[in-house]
C-alpha cells in the first residue's frame, strides 16, 4: 500500500459547495484520495507514508487542457508570425516528414510541460488540427501514447481520417531510405480503431483515446470533386465507430453554422465536445444545451482573435464549457493559468465590463466542468474522497502572489505554471519542488532538438526559423 500525506496548505477542494479548507490535508492510499479535512484530523495507517509538506502552498486539483495537439510542441514559432507557412509546415512534417521517434519526442516534451505547469490530464490530437491526422499506421500513435505513459501524465489521444479529397500521401523513413504511399479514408477509419483498441484504457487506466473527424463548414466551398455527401458519410462513419467502441467523440474548428450542421447529422450529445467555436449562433448555443454537448474554448488561439467563443451566453444557457490551450502552437504554450486569464480579459474587453467571468468560473472550466467535458467528473476535476488522485501544489511564496491573503484570487489573476511546486498524477508523485523524476528533462530537451532538426532538414524547411522581414520596428508584419 501506498500513502500520501499532503498536510499543511490551503485545500481547494471543487466539491459542490467549492469548500476551501485553510490548513487542510489530502491524504492519498495508491491512486484514490482517501482523506480531506483539516490537517490534525488526517492520519495515515502505515509509518512509512510520504508526507508532503503544504505549507504556504495551495492545494488544487490537477489541471485539466481539453483541447491541445500531438506534433505542434516540435514546430511551434516556424514561419515567425506567417500562419500560412506554419500551416504549410504542419501539412509537410505530420505526413511525410516526421517519424515515430519525432512523435515520441513530441509527445515526451509536451506531457513533460504539462506536468511542470500543474496539467495532469491533456487532450492531443495526434496531428494538425482537424485536417491532418497521422493515421496512416498505429507506430506513431503507439510511441506518442508510451511517451505519455513514461512521463506519467494522464491524457486523451484523438485520431481520426483526414479531411477528403482522399488519398493523401504519407512517407516512413528508414535506415536505407524514405518510401511515400496513399492512404485511403477507410485506412484512416481501420487504423484508428486499431489505437483504440491498443492504447483505450492504456497506461494502468491513464490513456483514453476519442475519435475525431474534420468540421464540415456549410458557408466553405468544398475542393473540386468532393461532395457534401461523400463529408457527411465520411463524418457519421467516424462517429458511429466512436459509438460503436464507447469513446469521445471530439471536433476542431467549429464556427459560424457547422455545430447546426453537426446536429443535424446526429453527430452531438453528451459525449461530444467541441474546440473553439466562434462566431456561433443563438440557435447553435440552445442545441448545446438540449443535446448536452460540450464545448472547449480556446481563448489564446488564432480561432479567437478571428471570431469569438460566446462563452457567457453558453454558460447562461447551461452548456458546459471547459479551456483549452490549443498548444504547443505558434505563440500559445499549456500554461493553463495563462489561459484562464486570458478568458476573463478577452469576456470583459468584448462586454466591456470587468465583473464579466468571474475567477472562480475559469478556476472551475479547468477542473471540475474540464472533468465533466470528457465525460470523467465521477473521477477527476475535484479533490474529494474517492476520487483519483491528481493533485497540484500551487507555491505562493512569491513575490508575484504575495501577500498571503485572497489566495484563490492569487492563483488565478497572478499565478503562472512555474508556480506549480508538486504534481501528483494516480497517487504517483511526477514533481516535487519543481523537479521531475519520473525521467530525464535533460534527455527530452535533446531528444526534441534532434527530431526537429531532422524533420525540418526531411521537408527542407530550415528557412522557417529565420527571423522574419517585419519584425523590428513597425505596428505589422
Amino acid at each position: 500500500m501506498n500513502e500520501i500525506l499532503i498536510s499543511g496548505g490551503i485545500v481547494v477542494t471543487m466539491n459542490p459547495e467549492r469548500a476551501v479548507i485553510e490548513d487542510g490535508a489530502v491524504l492519498v492510499r495508491d491512486d484514490r484520495i482517501v482523506g480531506v479535512g483539516p490537517a490534525e484530523s488526517l492520519v495515515p495507517e502505515t509509518e512509512d507514508a510520504t508526507r508532503v509538506d503544504a505549507t504556504g502552498m495551495l492545494i488544487l486539483p490537477g489541471l485539466i487542457d481539453c483541447h491541445g495537439h500531438a506534433g505542434h510542441g516540435l514546430i511551434k514559432t516556424l514561419g515567425g508570425g506567417r500562419g500560412d507557412l506554419w500551416f504549410d509546415a504542419c501539412r509537410q512534417i505530420y505526413t511525410v516528414g516526421s517519424t515515430p521517434d519525432f512523435w515520441r519526442a513530441e509527445a515526451s516534451l509536451s506531457a513533460l510541460e504539462r506536468i511542470k505547469a500543474g496539467v495532469t490530464t491533456g487532450v492531443s490530437y495526434l496531428g494538425g488540427g482537424d485536417s491532418i491526422s497521422r493515421t496512416d499506421e498505429p507506430d506513431n500513435a503507439a510511441t506518442h501514447c508510451a511517451a505519455v505513459e513514461a512521463v506519467g501524465a494522464r491524457a486523451v489521444v484523438a485520431v481520426g481520417p483526414n479531411r477528403p479529397p482522399f488519398p493523401w500521401t504519407y512517407a516512413r523513413h528508414e535506415a536505407d531510405g524514405s518510401t511515400s504511399f496513399e492512404v485511403s479514408f477507410e485506412r484512416q477509419l481501420e487504423v484508428s480503431e486499431t489505437i483504440v483498441k491498443q492504447w483505450h484504457g492504456g497506461a494502468d487506466g491513464r490513456m483514453e483515446i476519442a475519435l475525431t473527424c474534420p468540421v464540415h463548414h456549410p458557408s466553405r466551398d468544398l475542393p473540386d470533386g468532393v461532395l457534401v455527401s461523400e463529408v457527411q458519410h465520411q463524418n457519421l462513419a467516424a462517429r458511429d465507430l466512436s459509438r460503436r467502441l464507447g469513446v469521445g467523440f471530439t471536433q476542431d474548428g467549429h464556427r459560424d453554422g457547422s455545430i447546426e450542421a453537426a446536429h443535424d447529422w446526429g453527430l452531438l450529445g453528451p459525449d461530444a465536445y467541441l474546440s473553439h467555436c466562434v462566431d456561433i449562433t443563438e440557435r447553435e448555443i440552445a442545441i448545446c444545451a438540449e443535446t448536452d454537448t460540450r464545448i472547449v474554448h480556446n481563448p489564446s488561439a488564432v480561432a479567437s482573435i478571428r471570431g469569438r467563443c460566446p462563452v457567457p451566453e453558453l454558460l447562461d444557457a447551461g452548456v458546459t464549457v471547459a479551456i483549452g490551450s490549443d498548444g504547443a502552437a505558434p505563440d500559445r504554450s499549456f500554461d493553463q493559468f495563462r489561459h484562464m486569464q486570458q478568458c476573463m480579459h478577452y469576456h470583459r474587453r468584448h462586454f466591456r465590463d470587468d465583473q464579466v467571468m468571474p475567477p472562480g468560473k475559469v478556476l472551475e472550466m479547468v477542473t471540475i466542468d474540464a472533468a465533466r467535458t470528457l465525460g470523467r467528473e465521477a473521477d477527476l476535476g475535484s479533490i474529494e474522497v474517492g476520487k483519483k488522485a491528481d493533485i497540484v501544489l500551487l507555491d505562493l511564496r512569491k513575490p508575484h502572489l504575495a501577500p498571503a491573503n485572497m489566495p484563490l484570487y492569487r492563483a488565478t489573476c497572478f499565478a503562472n505554471g512555474g508556480d506549480i511546486d508538486t504534481t501528483i498524477v494516480d497517487g504517483r508523485i511526477l514533481m516535487r519542488g519543481g523537479r521531475v523524476s519520473s525521467v530525464d528533462e535533460g534527455d527530452i530537451l535533446d531528444a526534441a532538438d534532434r527530431e526537429t532538426a531532422l524533420a525540418l532538414e526531411r521537408c527542407d524547411l530550415a528557412d522557417l526559423l529565420e527571423t522574419p522581414e517585419g519584425f523590428w520596428g513597425q505596428s505589422r508584419y
